[in-house]
C-alpha cells in the first residue's frame, strides 16, 4: 500500500472543516489527502485473491468524496468516523455490484440502541474504547471473533453484564450500579466481575 500524509490534528481538523464551509477548495483537497489513511485501512479489510488493492483504494476514496461533501459538524461524530463509514459503504456496494460479498461483519452492522432509542453499530462501540478510528478499523476480524466466542469464555453470569453494559445482542445499555440492583450484588463485584470477563475476551483475540 501508498505511504499515505498523517491524520490532521483535531484542531487542524476542525479549521479545515470550517475553511470548507467557506467554500475554500485547498481545504477539501487537504481533508482528502489526510484522511487517504482510513482509505487504506478500510480497503485493507477486503483485499482477497479475486481484488486489488489499488482499485479499492480508489473505490474507497470515492467514499471518502461524498463524506468531505457531505459532512457537517454538527452530525454529532468524528469526521473520521463519518467518513469510514461513507468508505466502508462504498466498498459494501461494489461488492454487492459484483456479487461477491462474503459474509463479513460490518463495522456499521446494528447491535442494539441506546436508551433514547438510537441504533448502536459496532463503530460506536470501538470509537467509545479507542479514539483511533483508523486501528479500530483494522480490528475487524477480532471483533468477529468475540462475538462467535463470548459465550464459549464466559459465564452466564459474565455474558449478561458485558451484553448490559455495552448494549450488545439487542440489549439496553446499563451502567455498573443499574446492573448491580437487577442482579442484587453490590457495584464493585460487578466492575470487577467486568474486568475480569473483559480480560478473557482480550485472550481471546491475543490467542
Amino acid at each position: 500500500m501508498k505511504t499515505f500524509l498523517v491524520p490532521l490534528s483535531p484542531e487542524e481538523e476542525a479549521d479545515c472543516l470550517n475553511r470548507l464551509k467557506n467554500g475554500e477548495r485547498a481545504a477539501k483537497e487537504e481533508l482528502i489527502l489526510h484522511n487517504m489513511r482510513l482509505v487504506a485501512h478500510v480497503a485493507k479489510k477486503y483485499v482477497n485473491a479475486e481484488e486489488d488493492a489499488e482499485d479499492l483504494i480508489s473505490i474507497g476514496t470515492i467514499g471518502l468524496l461524498k463524506a468531505v461533501d457531505s459532512f457537517k459538524p454538527d452530525y454529532g461524530s468524528r469526521f473520521a468516523t463519518y467518513a469510514i463509514r461513507c468508505i466502508d459503504n462504498e466498498m459494501l456496494m461494489h461488492f454487492r455490484s459484483k456479487k461477491k460479498t462474503r459474509g463479513e461483519v460490518s463495522l456499521f452492522e446494528p447491535i442494539g440502541t441506546d436508551k433514547e432509542g438510537n441504533q448502536i453499530q459496532l463503530v460506536d462501540v470501538l470509537e467509545y474504547h479507542d479514539s483511533n478510528v483508523a486501528e479500530a478499523v483494522a480490528r475487524r476480524e477480532q471483533i468477529q471473533k468475540i462475538r462467535e466466542n463470548m459465550e464459549s469464555v464466559l459465564n452466564g453470569r459474565e455474558v449478561f453484564i458485558i451484553q448490559r453494559r455495552y448494549g450488545l445482542g439487542g440489549e439496553r445499555e446499563l451502567t455498573q450500579r443499574e446492573i448491580a440492583k437487577s442482579l442484587g450484588i453490590s457495584r464493585s463485584y460487578v466492575s470487577r466481575m467486568e474486568k475480569k470477563a473483559l480480560m478473557k475476551l482480550k485472550k481471546i483475540i491475543s490467542d
